[in-house]
This record gives C-alpha cells, structure tokens and sequence, in this order.
C-alpha cells in the first residue's frame, strides 16, 4: 500500500535558535501543506532524510497494512501524526494510508 505523508504544521523556536544553534544558511524546504507518496513504504524521492528516520518506522507498518499505534492513539487506526526530528523548526507530518480506487 502507499502511505501519504502531509506537512501539516511546522513551528520555528527563536529563542532556541537563538540560544543554541549556530547560523546556518539552509534550513528545512519542506513547507505546511506538501504532500509526498511513499510507494509500499519506500522514502519518497526528495524527501528529507533526517523527517524520513522519524517516521520509517510508522510508514513502513502503515504500508504493510498495519496500524492501530499505541492502543488507540489516533482517531483513524490507520493512520500516524509524526514530527521530525529537528528540535529548533519541527515540522509535523499526518500519514495516512492512500485508499486504492478498484
């Protein structure tokens, strides 16, 4: 199965860019309402590796047909909200199961 991977939020800390970051030129592309396919729980091309080890693990099951994370976490079984790991500009991700038309 694919599994739909939707930015649904990203935040900005500037207190602790501030405090704890070095500069740096480039941060995170991704913006709130992209959308990537994973096709039967691959990395979708261009997608950031660092988001992709947060979430492998959650897609990966999702594909496989699994679900149903943490005994009832989320409102629809087949599904996962999940953020990457990036503490100063975290970007949290829905991932949903792509419903194949017949």
């Amino acid at each position: 199965m694919d599994v739909k991977i939707t930015a649904i939020r990203k935040a900005r800390y500037d207190d602790l860019i501030e405090k704890y970051e070095n500069p740096i030129e480039h941060t995170c592309d991704i913006c709130e309402g992209d959308v990537f396919i994973s096709e039967d729980g691959r990395k979708p091309e261009g997608f950031c590796d660092s988001a992709w080890e947060s979430m492998s693990y959650f897609v990966k099951e999702l594909a496989q047909g699994g679900g149903n994370f943490y005994d009832g976490w989320m409102k629809d079984p087949h599904s996962a909200m999940i953020s990457c790991n990036d503490g100063f500009r975290p970007v949290s991700f829905l991932l949903e199961v792509v419903k194949k038309k017949l």
